[in-house]
């Protein structure tokens, strides 16, 4: 196989332009040029990427929301050691109705998520070209936009995870409304939840990683519905975008040029984040010996960041994937994961 100059630069900020010249297999390397920069939508993706910015635009308000948030435990603790104080029983029900009408609203914006992840995938792995790598270098601007719904959902996950409010909140309001409802006592309206979406709900936050669950979950129903599509469209665009990522941070050389410790963190989440999408759609999984994702590497590229920066991603590995535990999994990556 002919050797190849590998040549890239990075932006000051997260975007990213590289080239990489990505092998499979036994194949002549092929030629990909990302450059998520200054990517504009051609007259082709203007829909697709119009319809995803809607979305993105809300994407940081939420993360500032979520960062934010607080929690009533306080209040709780004081209603629940004082059951028989009303006054203190409405201050907790006051502090957590608004806290709960923000989890309607991130619970909401998943859904919103899924939605645009779904429109993308149908554009980046659709038969206009023959080649993942063609519809990456191609349609730059919805290449970044999906590396964008990644690094929100891990951004999401990680901060979810370290913030155990948000389910002892949920869990209160629940319990708190099924009594009022017994008892005829009015709630406040704005906020309520009937009990259809406060399952749905409950449900999204009792995972560890509820905006990954979703995504996930996304990816295989687009699958599951697309059965005229080739699964390898879809798979061979997520082994190429964690290969690319892997390369850029493995690669001194390369990451010497990050500006920022925000850049290294997007690329480490965007590689996490395909790896898992592409764990949950590939038949056999990510962890298997005829994926085409370099698990093994990408691992210890994990595992070469200061512990504190990455330990929400190898959880994320560890606990969302599907098919680490399989038999057929090698023991040394189960090992480089415990």
């Amino acid at each position: 196989m002919v050797e190849k100059k590998q040549n890239f630069t990075v932006a000051a900020d997260r975007s990213c332009v590289f080239r990489y010249f990505f092998c499979r297999g036994a194949e002549v390397p092929i030629t990909l040029l990302l450059s998520f920069a200054d990517a504009q939508p051609t007259d082709a993706e203007r829909e697709v990427w119009e319809q995803v910015d809607v979305v993105l635009k809300d994407a940081k308000a939420v993360l500032d929301e979520l960062q934010a948030y607080k929690g009533a435990g306080q209040e709780i603790r004081e209603a629940i050691q004082n059951p028989n104080d009303e006054v203190l029983q409405e201050q907790a029900w006051a502090a957590v109705v608004p806290l709960v009408g923000k989890l309607k609203k991130f619970y909401q914006f998943s859904q919103r998520l899924e939605a645009a992840l779904h429109s993308l995938l149908g554009a980046l792995t659709s038969e206009t070209y023959n080649d993942p790598t063609q519809h990456l270098e191609r349609e730059q601007a919805l290449a970044k936009q999906f590396a964008e719904i990644l690094h929100f959902t891990l951004r999401f996950d990680e901060l979810k995870m370290t913030n155990p409010a948000i389910q002892n909140d949920f869990s209160y309001y629940r319990r708190t409304l099924s009594r009022m409802r017994i008892n005829n006592v009015p709630a406040d309206g704005e906020n309520e939840v009937n009990n259809e979406l406060a399952n749905r709900i409950s449900l999204f936050y009792a995972d560890a990683t509820p905006m990954l669950k979703a995504l996930s979950d996304g990816t295989t129903k687009f699958v599951s519905e697309n059965k005229n599509l080739p699964i390898e469209n879809t798979t061979d665009c997520l082994s190429t975008m964690a290969s690319v990522c892997k390369v850029m941070l493995e690669t001194p050389e390369y990451r010497s040029r990050f500006t920022s410790e925000e850049t290294v963190s997007f690329c480490l989440r965007v590689m996490v984040g395909v790896i898992i999408l592409y764990d949950y759609v590939h038949p056999v999984g990510a962890f298997a010996k005829s994926s085409k994702i370099d698990m093994k590497g990408c691992i210890k590229v994990l595992k070469d960041q200061p512990p504190n920066s990455v330990e929400g991603l190898l959880n994320a590995l560890r606990y969302t994937t599907k098919h680490l535990n399989d038999e057929s999994t090698n023991k040394t990556i189960k090992s480089m994961l415990q």
